[in-house]
């Protein structure tokens, strides 16, 4: 598989069922592997494609391998590989490309097999067939077997083109029939129809005599004809079939776009901050912009303006042919019904042997030759029993009747009429099932027509039911007498109504036989009859695989130099696939069909409305306008393209508007304005209720661009439009959005005014929906403005309110969003249980109706709940899991790879074996997605946090890989300061661990202070040098700490941080105690404590102060023996231990105190203080 430009593909040719069938296989990999971003960068789509190709060879020898499994199949004869038949007596006689149905009997080497040429049966060697016939001719040949041989009437494929036009005969011929053609060496024939190589007649008109009949193709020589266009069927034979997918659907596709383009911006209030982007990720807009060609097409409103002026004043002036004012006055012709006559019959009115009363029938049914009234007495679904018969109660009435007028014709002589009443009674006999006696009236039909070709439609269908008639009743002889003329005029003749179902048995068998000899072209032309017949009757099931055949015999009968196809049967494929509901494959058909220009064929429109229509069901959702699939993208825009050419201006308003909402719901908010700004522009020129809605639509856009300012233009604009209109919903909807607007420019007294316009028009029209919004988003305002109990007030009134309208989806997902709100106020006035229990109810609605957008807010809100405000380390981690999943089905593989990562150090903290194997699988997990994102930083931190914890489970080897990872991730793109980072973040694993710690020293002395000192960071190089000193201290080390701790003293002076210069002396101070420096020491504390604020600032300031003095106390007790100063200083940490509030440290202190001699015993001193 592989990614290619399109325009830099080479030119390939297609090589059959295999090619196409790929085809689809990669336009069903980039449904599933492409994301949101790629299908609205229009460009891109145009531009790229992916590509599969395979081991055809290999692949024909797993088909072939599995036919012989099933030991059962169909082959070609191989030449020169089997014993003739007077060499083996049970072998069977083979002839070079012979078919042969060939079964597995048992035996290795030999199986038994049929040939379909002849019907001879025997033994065949396995080497002498090849099994790789083509899968459609296997399939076929099993399912629709027959009860006897083929004819060998007809001979397979050459190299000679089916051809129409004038032809010439190379020697004399007698008719022997009456419908036959007799002519002379040298005479000209007009073909009738086609000239198809292979069969054994066809139908012609001999240009000296005008006479009409059948011609055997040995006779003739077809040098001076034309070979027909489209290979095996005609221009108007592609125009009916590619009519059926569209017939009906275009129109309901049409419909389908202008709901989509619907907005209720007009009549529903929008609850600020609640997104339309429900279903789908955000796409980046420069992304969209970059691929976006039709932002081009119209730049500005001016443009717009002239545009659509041109097309107005073309439509409107007098030279003007027509005024298309809607798409469906533009690609739907209306049929314009024809007057067929209708025989109202009343058999009680006159009795039977009344010849007035069959009159007007047998005068109707009597014209010589064919004309257009008698279309509904040959068609397919016996529409003749009621548009032609009407006073008829029943079919046995109706037999009656026809019986009775064929008794009167043939009493009158009424040839014509007597011949189409017998064919009127053998299709009610075949709809009644009685075979025998719809063979009669057929036989008898042919037998007064005597050959006549002058009601062709009526010869054919005589020829054709006939025919099935024999091959029903298992008739081989009558059927092989009469196969020849059927197969030329069933196939011969385009355009040819069906007359019958029963029809599919003949063609079905004319396909058997072209197979069987290898006639690709009449195998083609026989598989189109196939397919439009089962059309027509509705058999979508049974059509499909040769509708697929079909496509690929296309393909495999184009010339080399051919530049374009006889027939792309791919909306019919995609119809098919539409109706079996297979949305990836109808996806692929339809993607890949290129509509043309032909008047009644599938157009642009529809290619979209079913890629719109599939790509919903292939995310699993239903269509609706709040959720439009950006895989039509592409297709949308082709469409808006067309119906401007086709001047359709509503069409492409409402293109424009679905446009707007599908970028508006991917996030690209940028291109969404584009397109709503334009639909404005051409509402403009339709309408002011158009206008309207697409102002107002535009308005929302900007606000949720954060553009208040244009919104409230829009908002006062229309607001002064309504005040003279009874329009008491508009006017709410107008009065909400201009609150929204006047918050996002600060003025909240405005907005709130207009919160309260909105309220009280809701209130006037009694709509609750609209009532809770309005209360709602005053809630959200004071909510905003710190005004927490008035914001609590105006929720949960919105809140009850909803809670009437529970039920439907929209209402129950701003529900959410109300609770959400509720909770923060909640939380914020300390009613943390209330507050918990409207966050869960929120996620409760938003998981209802699969709000991804909405669960993905509240889930924010509950992990920062249970984490920092009412810690619960379970249910933190249970959110935790939930953010990862929704960020997975949002796409959004950053924040996938952040929530990994924090949920990582949760999975850590209860420090148990299967608690850490849990947090490294999470850190890896993150580690993979910033590894594929190319996010540097996060990648590196993420290896550094898999090494931390491979160091907490002692797997000490795997801890080194992960940080040399981290370094080489860094390294990688030069990132000294990224390294300095990682460096001290290694050490520091060392340092607050419990093992190795000594490994500490060289991440921070060798690696990290190096950097700082070259990247001139003193503060960080500060700050390590304090971290060595305190490790030293705690590796005994004293004077490598006590060098540390005199580097950090100086660096503090020099920076000026008189925080690190008190943990400077602090350090030192320890350092010098340890070291027995006892008056270097008692310095070093003096100066840290002189370094100190002079007011105590918190409790741990005050707890520090009496760890130092005691620690001095002691110093000048026991090591300098100075009593007094050693009374000074447990003084001093008494009365710091006094302002903490410690009682145990103050008893402590006091009995320090009374150890020491001469230190008078005061009140506070004594026993008990």
């Amino acid at each position: 598989m592989r990614l290619f430009s399109k325009n830099r593909l080479p030119a390939t040719k297609s090589n059959g069922g295999l090619a196409e069938c790929l085809g689809y296989v990669g336009s069903c990999l980039e449904q599933l592997l492409f994301d949101q971003e790629y299908w609205l960068n229009c460009a891109l789509v145009e531009d790229t494609e992916i590509r599969v190709t395979v081991d055809e060879a290999r692949l024909a020898n797993i088909y072939t391998d599995l036919l012989l499994q099933e030991g059962n199949f169909f082959s070609r004869a191989v030449p020169g590989l089997w014993q003739p038949e007077q060499e083996r007596k049970e072998g069977l006689q083979l002839c070079e490309n012979d078919l042969i149905h060939v079964k597995n009997i048992g035996e290795k080497s030999e199986w038994e097999g049929t040939s379909l040429l002849t019907g001879q049966r025997g033994l065949v060697p396995l080497t002498a067939v090849d099994p790789t016939l083509h899968p459609f001719h296997q399939w076929f040949l099993k399912n629709y077997a027959v009860r006897f041989g083929i004819s060998q009437q007809i001979s397979g494929m050459t190299s000679q083109p089916i051809v129409t036009g004038k032809c010439t005969a190379r020697e004399d011929y007698r008719g022997v029939a009456r419908d036959e053609l007799s002519f002379c060496k040298g005479d000209g024939i007009e073909v009738i129809g086609f000239f198809i190589p292979g069969l054994p007649w066809f139908v012609g008109k001999s240009l000296s005599s005008g006479s009409i009949g059948f011609v055997p193709t040995r006779h003739i020589r077809t040098e001076a004809c034309e070979p027909l266009r489209r290979v095996f069927l005609s221009e108007e034979e592609k125009f009916s079939l590619l009519h059926i997918p569209c017939n009906g659907d275009e129109q309901h596709f049409i419909t389908l776009l202008g709901d989509l383009a619907c907005t209720d911006i007009t009549s529903v209030y929008w609850l600020d901050g609640f997104e339309p982007t429900a279903i789908f990720p955000k796409v980046p807009s420069e992304a969209v912009l970059h691929g976006c060609k039709d932002i081009q097409q119209l730049q500005s409103l001016e443009e717009i303006n002239d545009f659509a002026t041109t097309r107005t004043s073309k439509l409107s002036s007098p030279g003007s042919e027509s005024t298309p004012a809607t798409l469906e006055q533009t690609i739907l012709k209306k049929v314009d019904d024809f007057d067929h006559p209708t025989f109202f019959t009343d058999l009680n009115a006159g009795h039977m042997e009344d010849a007035d009363v069959f009159e007007p029938i047998l005068t109707f049914l009597n014209q010589d030759g064919y004309v257009s009234a008698f279309q509904s007495l040959y068609d397919l679904g016996f529409s003749f029993l009621t548009s032609t018969f009407g006073g008829l109660s029943d079919e046995d009435e109706l037999g009656l009747f026809l019986e009775t007028s064929r008794k009167w014709a043939m009493r009158n002589h009424l040839v014509w009429a007597h011949a189409r009443l017998c064919f009127l009674l053998g299709k009610l006999c075949i709809k009644k099932v009685k075979l025998p006696k719809a063979q009669g009236y057929f036989e008898e039909a042919m037998g007064i027509l005597d050959g006549s070709f002058r009601d062709l439609p009526l010869l054919v269908a005589l020829h054709v039911n006939l025919a099935s008639m024999y091959l029903k009743r298992n008739m081989k002889y009558e059927f092989s007498f009469l196969l020849g003329k059927t197969v030329a005029l069933l196939v011969c003749l385009p355009g040819r109504s069906f007359s019958s179902e029963n029809e599919m048995e003949v063609v079905t068998y004319v396909l058997r036989e072209a197979i069987i000899v290898g006639n690709a072209l009449l195998e083609a032309r026989v598989c189109f009859l196939i397919v439009k017949l089962f059309l027509q009757l509705g058999k979508n099931d049974e059509v499909l695989p040769f509708a697929e055949h079909l496509q690929c015999l296309t393909t495999t009968l184009l010339s080399p130099g051919a530049t374009f196809v006889p027939l792309d049967a791919r909306p019919i494929l995609s119809y098919l696939y539409d109706k079996k509901d297979l949305p990836n494959i109808a996806l692929a058909s339809a993607r890949l069909f290129v509509p043309s220009s032909i008047e009644e064929a599938p157009t642009l429109i529809w290619r979209a409305g079913l890629i719109l229509q599939n790509a919903s069901k292939l995310l699993g959702s239903q269509l609706e306008r709040s959720c439009i699939p950006a895989l039509a993208c592409f297709y949308l825009m082709q469409a808006l393209h067309f119906s401007g050419e086709s001047n359709a201006m509503p069409v492409q308003r409402t293109l424009y508007a679905i446009l707007s909402k599908m970028y508006l719901q991917h996030g690209a908010l940028d291109t969404a304005l584009c397109y709503a700004d334009r639909a404005v522009t051409l509402s403009t020129l339709m309408g002011k209720e158009e206008a309207f809605e697409s102002s107002l639509f535009l308005g929302w856009v900007y606000l949720l661009h954060s553009q208040p300012g244009p919104a409230a233009d829009i908002m006062c604009q229309l607001s002064l439009s309504l005040l003279w209109k009874d329009s008491t919903t508009q006017s709410g909807a107008v009065y909400n959005l201009l609150g929204i607007a006047l918050k996002g420019e600060g003025q909240v007294r405005k907005a709130a005014e207009n919160y309260l316009r909105a309220l009280q028009k809701a209130k006037e029209t009694g709509n609750k929906r609209n009532q809770a919004i309005a209360l709602a988003n005053l809630g959200q305002l004071s909510l905003s403005r710190g005004a927490s109990h008035l914001s609590e007030l105006y929720l949960l009134q919105s809140a009850q309110l909803y809670a009437e309208l529970q039920g439907s989806k929209y209402p129950e997902m701003e529900l959410a969003q109300v609770l959400l709100w509720l909770a923060q106020a909640m939380v914020n006035r300390q009613r943390m249980e209330d507050g918990k229990l409207c966050y869960e109810l929120a996620l409760a609605f938003s998981l209802k109706w699969h709000n991804m957008r909405s669960q993905l807010r509240i889930t924010e809100s509950l992990c920062h709940f249970y984490s920092q405000v009412s810690s619960n380390l379970q249910a933190c981690i249970t959110y935790h899991e939930h953010w990862v999943y929704l960020a997975q089905q949002l796409q959004d593989r950053e924040l996938e790879g952040d929530v990994w990562r924090t949920l990582s150090h949760l999975y850590q903290v209860p420090g148990t074996s299967e608690a850490l194997r849990r947090s490294l699988d999470s850190a890896i997990r993150s580690l993979r997605i910033f590894t594929d994102l190319e996010k540097t930083v996060k990648a590196a931190e993420a290896c550094l946090q898999a090494g931390k914890l491979c160091y907490l489970m002692q797997e000490d080897e795997l801890m080194e890989k992960y940080f040399q990872a981290a370094f080489q991730t860094a390294l990688k793109w030069e990132d000294l300061s990224l390294v300095m980072d990682l460096c001290e973040k290694a050490g520091d694993i060392f340092f607050n661990g419990s093992r190795n710690r000594d490994y500490a020293v060289e991440f921070y002395n060798e690696g990290a202070v190096p950097l700082a000192r070259k990247l001139k960071d003193s503060k960080t190089e500060l700050r390590l040098f304090n971290k060595l000193a305190e490790l030293q201290i705690g590796l005994q080390d004293y004077e490598k700490a006590r060098e540390f701790a005199e580097q950090a003293g100086r660096l503090s002076i020099m920076v000026g941080d008189q925080l690190q210069l008190l943990v400077a002396f602090h350090r030192l101070g320890t350092v010098y105690y340890f070291l027995r420096m006892y008056k270097v020491a008692e310095d070093c504390y003096l100066e840290t404590l002189a370094l100190r604020p002079p007011l105590l600032q918190c409790s741990r300031e005050a707890l520090y102060y009496c760890k130092v003095y005691c620690r001095l106390g002691d110093m000048a007790r026991h090591n300098l023996k100075d009593e007094k100063d050693a009374a000074a200083y447990f003084l001093l940490a008494l009365a710091a231990a006094t302002e903490l509030g410690d009682q145990d440290l103050q008893g402590l202190i006091r009995a320090k105190l009374r150890d020491i001699p001469g230190v008078p015993r005061g009140p506070n001193i004594g026993p008990g203080g």
